[in-house]
């Protein structure tokens, strides 16, 4: 799961709006924007200790002499080590911290749902935000497809081109 800091405030916003209006929490009208920041808060946390492990990761690749196509397997056991969710597990581990948040934030009244119901429908809001790695990726490939996946020049082009199109995009 990849979520982007720029996309946190729209993400956040959109978590609380679909669950007040579905019905399944009760924010007061002035506890909206905390209730928000609640939210914001679990996917910037989420967002530091992704950095702080890919980091950990790169370090221990460094150490021990192992090359980047390491680096995945390097990640997922720190992660492990920390009892951190990566990859497709990431989204279930964010969801399952922010439904946690809905029954302890001061900013929530109510919860009317039950867990799996307010994690289905915060899954929808992610998912529409996430599409844009998958879109991104097309792009990516489709102006790259003249070079042959897997090749150091590959990667090198894919990054660029990718880092150029999120900033066209303001996602960086």
């Amino acid at each position: 799961m990849r979520v982007y800091k720029s996309k946190v405030p729209s993400i956040s916003r959109e978590v609380i709006e679909a669950l007040r209006r579905g019905g399944d929490i009760e924010v007061p009208d002035d506890k909206v924007n905390e209730a928000e920041a609640d939210v914001a808060a679990i996917l910037y946390e989420y967002l530091r200790m992704d950095r702080e492990v890919t980091e950990a990761a790169k370090d221990a690749l460094e150490r021990r002499g192992l090359d980047h196509t390491q680096l995945g397997r390097v990640k997922r056991s720190i992660a492990k080590e920390k009892g951190f969710a990566i990859g497709e597990d990431a989204m279930e581990y964010v969801l399952r911290q922010i439904t946690e948040m809905l029954f302890y934030s001061a900013n929530v009244d109510e919860v009317f749902s039950e867990d799996h119901a307010l994690r289905k429908k915060m899954s929808e809001v992610f998912k529409k935000h996430l599409e844009v790695d998958e879109e991104l990726d097309r792009e990516v490939r489709k102006r790259i497809r003249n070079l042959e996946e897997g090749t150091e020049s590959w990667d090198i082009e894919y990054s660029r081109v990718l880092s150029q199109l999120k900033r066209q995009r303001g996602l960086e």
